[in-house]
């Protein structure tokens, strides 16, 4: 029997190094495009103002990709099997290893010119989280899981410590069928546990109250004083909501060299994150995601979180 042209996609995903991988039919997300339109003018990115550009390019693939059929939408786990040393400033698990921006993109080319060589002169366009792609919706019409009620894409089997990766294509597929209900039912445990109630009814995540958009996309150099207390030790990103997460016990440690730890991440003390030069900084971090928030950022977190009063914030 001859294998599908989807069934042949999905190996050679895997082959590449993704973990899953699903498709969809290249078409306007109507849905999606009214519930953003609202959160944009809720204000609710904060000052993530690319979020406001390209709003027609992110609900309509067609305009990203002229002629675009399917979306092949890939995931990739980046769940470590190591933890922190300390808790004092604690880093987002995807953070931990190389830039993942990087090795995506070079993984995802590969599958395309494999794809190439396999089916032809098709024509397509890779995404990994830095073009405005609506990858949760599309991994969600892909049938490779469900929008929790934390605004994460769940996996049944795996959980939701992954990246997602996107690839506009003109290659006509036949889509996977998405779940025909979300698993999350009467479960609040990200909703209770988040620091700064940040997650609201409905699947909607207030991104300007987010312990991630403080420690990294906000540029300002004072975060606000109303967020004292709150942020649990967080000192790049947040992963309380998914620690929480019934699903992530299912979750296993991945298996990319280049999500390895660096060896500060883990082993870094209190005292070795405090007395950080900016040329260390550089050094050390050079390959990875913590210099989106540059040294000045990071200083500034870590003398935030030192700011603190000890008593836990209590809702």
């Amino acid at each position: 029997m001859i294998p599908s042209r989807e069934h042949i996609i999905k190996q050679l995903a895997h082959q590449f190094g993704f973990n899953y991988c699903g498709i969809a039919a290249a078409m306007p997300l109507d849905d999606d495009a009214r519930r953003l339109e609202q959160w944009l003018q809720q204000g609710m990115h904060g000052q993530m103002y690319y979020m406001e550009k390209h709003f027609d390019l992110r609900v309509n693939p067609t305009k990203l990709m002229p002629g675009a059929r399917s979306v092949i939408t890939v995931l990739k786990n980046y769940y470590p099997g190591h933890k922190q040393k300390t808790s004092d400033f604690k880093i987002s698990k995807y953070a931990y290893g190389k830039d993942y921006h990087d090795i995506i993109r070079t993984e995802l080319n590969a599958f395309f010119e494999a794809l190439k060589k396999q089916f032809g002169n098709i024509n397509g366009r890779g995404f990994v989280d830095s073009a405005p792609v609506l990858e949760r919706s599309w991994a969600q019409r892909s049938g490779l899981g469900w929008i929790g009620k934390n605004g994460n894409l769940i996996h049944k089997q795996s959980g939701s410590f992954f990246f997602i990766a996107t690839l506009i294509t003109d290659l006509e597929l036949e889509p996977d069928a998405p779940l025909a209900k979300d698993f999350c039912g009467s479960c609040t445990r990200c909703i209770d546990a988040c620091p700064t109630q940040a997650i609201m009814p409905n699947k909607v995540v207030d991104g300007s109250k987010c312990i991630s958009y403080f420690t990294i996309e906000l540029k300002e150099l004072l975060i606000p004083d109303s967020m004292q207390g709150r942020f649990d030790n967080w000192m790049f990103g947040c992963d309380t909501c998914q620690d929480v997460c019934p699903w992530n016990r299912f979750a296993q440690p991945h298996q990319e060299p280049g999500f390895a730890p660096i060896p500060a991440i883990l082993n870094f003390s209190s005292k070795d994150w405090e007395e950080l030069t900016e040329e260390s900084f550089k050094q050390i971090f050079r390959h990875s995601p913590l210099k989106r928030s540059k040294y000045a950022g990071i200083r500034r977190n870590i003398q935030f979180l030192q700011s603190a009063p000890d008593e836990p914030f209590e809702k």
